[in-house]
């Protein structure tokens, strides 16, 4: 089964929990804290695998959590990193945040993308360890791995995209010209998902088609079969519109023609600006003249017209060499890039649920939002640090610190994240 989207929630390894432990050892009177820090989390990997064609594998499994980082231990000792969890799809997969719509990966070649990442391990007590508290009992717990829904596209990678009414003769091109092998019957909707060819021009040279299941009117709105896999026309860099001139189901082949291109440019607007050959099939059954009328009728919108014959594969080869001479022309193949998340405005920034807790002099800070918050802070910039404080501000953050009765001077712990406490 052909399956091109799918849904699947994924979780990255909480970081492991800072060790709380002092050193104890004959002779050593007074060892002092020496608690190791947690492993960190283990990052959710998507990787591309040329073995793989479908989603299929994602309708039956649909949570995927990261192991958790390894506790520290006493004697200083660290505890291990989780491994990363590997996530295989099919390349030219993009994966998006399910929520918003954001690009986090295009899988479109063989590097690794990390999605998720694990969660930083928590310090142990040496950390806390001052001229004034040597013997801090407390360490700090591993931070949350990233965990969100992630959807799952699959957009075929195909240099040329073959587009048409239904029965023009797609499969049958593309089984003349490349060694793919679709089904091939005289009836609509034959082709019901994608099909890829690689057409070979010479020793060193070929290009990649893809056979998208026919199109009718309304396929943008869901109509037929073809609106299931127009974003696999997404990422062509040209199309090759095949039309029946010969009217053989009682169509009128410039009506097709108009049809299928107002379809392409609801579904995306750029695709109607993509470079389009036009190929126009079935001309042994009928005359000269309705051929060269459709011929004027292309060329006089600025494409070129090739008249062919598919199923006995006459006049294929000059085709063939101009959609590869205009794909020499063309850049390569889009690959989507990454959608950093969006800082968080500050008007949209409202009083939040804070919890501070006091633990051997030091302030604490939970709050599960400022995670978010966190992410998207850069501490080397003034800008953002700025940004950050007026966060704290406007959240309530201050205001619950000073409740909790915190001082000039003191010490504040938001996560991984430390400062001095200033009015």
């Amino acid at each position: 089964m052909f399956v091109d989207i799918a849904k699947i929630f994924i979780k990255a390894g909480d970081g492991g929990d800072g060790a709380v432990t002092f050193h104890r050892e004959k002779y050593v009177a007074s060892g002092g804290p020496d608690g190791g820090d947690g492993g960190r989390g283990g990052n959710i990997v998507f990787v591309a695998d040329t073995n793989l064609s479908t989603l299929a594998d994602f309708r039956y499994k649909r949570k995927y959590v990261a192991a958790k980082g390894e506790n520290g231990r006493g004697g200083r000792c660290n505890g291990k990193k989780a491994d990363d969890l590997i996530i295989r799809v099919p390349k030219g997969t993009v994966v998006k945040e399910a929520e918003t719509g954001r690009i986090l990966a295009d899988l479109s070649d063989n590097e690794p993308v990390v999605v998720a990442k694990g969660g930083k391990g928590g310090f142990g007590n040496p950390h806390f360890a001052t001229p004034t508290r040597q013997t801090p009992r407390f360490a700090k717990p591993g931070m949350p791995g990233e965990s969100f829904e992630v959807q799952l596209e699959l957009k075929l990678l195909a240099d040329v995209g073959i587009v048409g009414y239904p029965n023009v003769g797609k499969s049958t091109f593309i089984s003349v010209v490349s060694e793919a092998k679709p089904i091939i019957a005289n009836y609509h909707f034959t082709t019901i998902t994608p099909v890829l060819g690689v057409v070979r021009m010479g020793p060193e040279s070929s290009f990649v088609m893809a056979d998208i299941p026919g199109l009718i009117e309304g396929a943008h709105e869901g109509l037929g079969l073809g609106h299931q896999f127009l974003r696999h026309v997404e990422r062509c860099r040209m199309l090759l519109h095949i039309v029946d001139v010969s009217g053989s189901e009682g169509r009128d082949p410039k009506r097709d023609f108009e049809t299928i291109n107002e379809e392409l440019r609801r579904f995306d607007p750029e695709l109607a600006e993509r470079p389009m050959i036009v190929a126009g099939n079935k001309c042994d059954l009928t005359d000269d003249e309705t051929v060269e009328d459709f011929r004027r009728y292309v060329e006089d919108k600025g494409y070129k017209f090739f008249p062919i014959m598919a199923a006995i594969n006459y006049q294929t080869e000059p085709l063939l060499k101009e959609i590869q001479e205009q794909l020499s022309k063309l850049p390569p193949i889009v690959k989507y890039e990454r959608e950093e998340a969006p800082v968080i405005a500050e008007e949209d920034i409202t009083r939040q649920e804070v919890k501070v807790t006091k633990q051997d002099g030091i302030f604490v800070v939970e709050c599960d939002w400022l995670l978010r918050v966190l992410r998207t802070i850069n501490f080397d910039d003034s800008e953002s640090l700025q940004y950050f404080q007026r966060v704290l501000i406007n959240s309530g953050v201050i205001d619950a610190l000073k409740q909790a009765g915190v001082n000039e001077g003191d010490t504040v712990s938001i996560y991984d994240i430390e400062f001095d406490f200033v009015e």
